[in-house]
């Protein structure tokens, strides 16, 4: 697993490079009142960048050297301002990492060392104790906003990867919904010709070719649809719409039902709307080629201002079903669930011939 912050050895460089340049600098710029840098003066100032390199597995004794080598630096009486920035960083990093109980801590002790270091010279004021203070202060202020707006960016980007997860789900979800419906409606239409094909084989040899053309079609449907769907799933595979209401008249023609389409209006839809309607008439066919085999079905399609009515009306067996089984039960609750995925809602129950399913989908307003 990468580490989350791996910058401490680059860090320590940085800060190093820093403090030497910075010391050379002071020093000769402070050479008529401090003492002129010595290998115990760079020795000194080596520590704090070691401290840096081992804060991540010690950060309350790395920062605790760091500071004591600062205070060392000032009274071995060499130039001032050096020597500073490796405590600073690591209070610093003691915030941004949580470590705020121990950083506000070690804070009150720089103040405190500074202070006592000012009075052991005879220099300390004042002026001097609320410079060192405000310094500190800020110092912290600035570390506590910085850690705040870390906190912020890791909490959106766990929501990212938690809504990217989810609609990963989602789509997983969607994905086994529709290889329930395309399977359902095409081994159910398949197993209604093959036992209509059995039938009438040696009487009615005619019809009988007429089923096992239809069983052909729908074998090739099915398979087109199920690697339609399994391509969504391949990694950068196009999503493309397995299902749409333009494809109503083929899904009829090869129901082996006598089915009248209307459609009353025309709007453009999403795709979400279009996919379920045409499940939804799908799985309405599935169930009328299954339990009232023969019977004429009329589907409505009617685009309102506000919401799409798919109503699918059947008149009632007028032969004995061929299937022993009664099928597995999702059908409705299916059809329903996509319904109220979208917000719509959606009736099933019998009539006084036959039976009939009727979902209301939500369409946005128009815009002219």
């Amino acid at each position: 697993m990468r580490r989350k912050y791996g910058f401490d050895p680059y860090l320590a460089l940085i800060v190093a490079a820093a403090q030497f340049v910075i010391a050379m600098g002071a020093s000769w710029g402070q050479r008529g009142f401090r003492e002129p840098l010595d290998p115990y003066a760079f020795g000194l100032l080596l520590v704090g960048p070691l401290a840096i390199v081992l804060h991540r597995r010690f950060p309350l004794l790395s920062t605790v050297f760091a500071l004591v080598a600062c205070d060392l630096f000032l009274v071995g009486g060499y130039a001032y301002g050096p020597s500073f920035i490796s405590p600073g960083v690591l209070l610093f990093l003691l915030i941004t990492r949580g470590r705020r109980r121990i950083a506000w801590f070690m804070a009150a002790m720089t103040v405190l060392s500074f202070i006592s270091y000012g009075l052991l010279i005879g220099g300390g004021s004042t002026l001097h104790d609320v410079v060192i203070l405000t310094v500190v202060l800020l110092l912290m202020v600035v570390a506590e906003l910085a850690r705040i707006v870390r906190a912020r960016r890791e909490d959106q980007e766990r929501t990212a990867e938690e809504e990217a997860r989810r609609q990963a789900s989602e789509e997983r979800l969607t994905m086994a919904q529709e290889l329930h419906d395309v399977l359902a409606h095409n081994i159910s239409l398949i197993h209604v010709q093959a036992s209509t094909a059995l039938h009438l084989i040696d009487d009615n040899p005619e019809q009988a070719r007429t089923a096992l053309a239809t069983i052909k079609t729908a074998s090739k449907e099915v398979l087109g649809e199920m690697r339609s769907v399994l391509n969504v799933l391949r990694e950068g595979a196009p999503r493309t719409p397995t299902a749409g209401l333009d494809r109503l008249d083929d899904l009829i023609e090869r129901s082996g039902l006598e089915v009248a389409l209307k459609r009353v209006g025309s709007r453009p839809l999403s795709a979400q709307v279009e996919r379920a309607a045409y499940r939804i008439v799908q799985e309405s066919l599935t169930n009328a080629a299954r339990h009232a085999p023969g019977s004429r079905v009329d589907v409505r399609l009617e685009y309102g201002e506000n919401e799409l009515t798919v109503q699918v009306t059947d008149t009632g067996a007028t032969k004995p079903a061929v299937l022993s089984e009664s099928g597995s039960g999702n059908g409705i609750p299916g059809m329903r669930e996509r319904a109220t995925a979208l917000g719509g809602t959606l009736v099933a129950g019998p009539t006084e011939a036959g039976f009939q399913v009727e979902a209301r989908l939500p369409l946005p307003e128009e815009t002219s």
